[in-house]
């Protein structure tokens, strides 16, 4: 908690809290997806995999570009947390901090997921979510935040007074990276980022600042659906928290599995290209 003001208000205290505030990064000059033409590609298309997320565990998956795929509810109320990857270069990796500035705290149909730098390009575009509906509610929460970083041992052992919790989503991702890429759980870890947390019902204490989270409102049968535009190395958890209703690293919660399904479609959408890296020249500078 922040301590109470030591210094008064000056004079002039009101005129400059007044300020209107300005966007940070207008996006309007970003080429927009067409969502109708992701939505219509969908028609005659084929899945080619699924798999199934034990609560409490993570697993990696797949994703050619130019596919789509889906993170369904299909038990219970259930928050993943997602990482995604360059499936032939690890090092870039979905970038939660400029996704954030660039299209807010919380992410929804015609968003897109960009990777880190130098290439700074969309890895996926969400183009569909059954809980679009949601909006943001009367305490400034929402769904499919960019917000939290991902729940894991460190924090938790911290902020518990040395408790050695193992499922955090931090250690399952990082288990199912190193497994599912034959790689030391040293080498795994360093590759886990920030995540996109999916159905998880988020937001920021009005009065401290501290975030926040609630029951999701995820029921079974809903789903996020994402446009693959790169090959992809998917990475998800379903978090020992379950609906975060009350908590998100321990065992006490009650948690389901997640389904991600992979689909093909018969071609790629009309004027669809895989993206080129950011155009920035830097030999001018870094």
């Amino acid at each position: 908690m922040k301590p109470a003001p030591r210094f008064s208000t000056p004079a002039d205290g009101a005129t400059r809290s007044a300020v209107a505030p300005v966007i940070c990064y207008p996006v309007e000059g970003l080429p927009q997806p067409d969502l109708a033409v992701l939505r219509a590609t969908r028609a005659g298309w084929q899945k080619t995999c699924e798999v199934l997320v034990p609560p409490r565990e993570a697993r990696c998956f797949a994703v050619p570009a130019g596919h789509f795929f889906r993170i369904c509810c299909t038990e219970g109320p259930q928050v993943g947390d997602l990482n995604l990857w360059n499936a032939a270069d690890l090092g870039e990796h979905f970038y939660s901090g400029k996704t954030r500035a660039l299209h807010g705290t919380h992410l929804g149909a015609g968003d897109r997921m960009w990777s880190v730098f130098p290439n700074l390009r969309p890895m996926a575009t969400i183009s569909e979510d059954t809980l679009d509906w949601y909006g943001f509610d009367a305490f400034g929460c929402a769904v499919h935040d960019v917000i939290g970083t991902r729940c894991d041992p460190y924090t938790q052992c911290l902020l518990s007074g040395g408790e050695q919790y193992h499922h955090c989503c931090h250690s399952n991702l990082t288990r199912a990276l190193a497994e599912a890429r034959g790689l030391s759980l040293h080498a795994a870890e360093a590759l886990v980022h920030d995540v996109l947390n999916v159905f998880m019902c988020t937001g920021f204490d009005r009065a401290t600042g501290q975030y926040l989270m609630k029951a999701s409102p995820v029921r079974p049968g809903d789903y996020i659906e994402f446009f693959a535009e790169i090959d992809l190395l998917g990475g998800l958890s379903a978090c020992p928290g379950g609906d975060c209703s009350s908590e998100h690293s321990s065992d006490a919660a009650r948690c389901h599995p997640l389904l991600v399904e992979v689909f093909r479609p018969k071609a790629a959408p009309v004027g669809w290209a895989p993206p080129m890296a950011s155009g920035y020249d830097r030999s001018h500078g870094r």
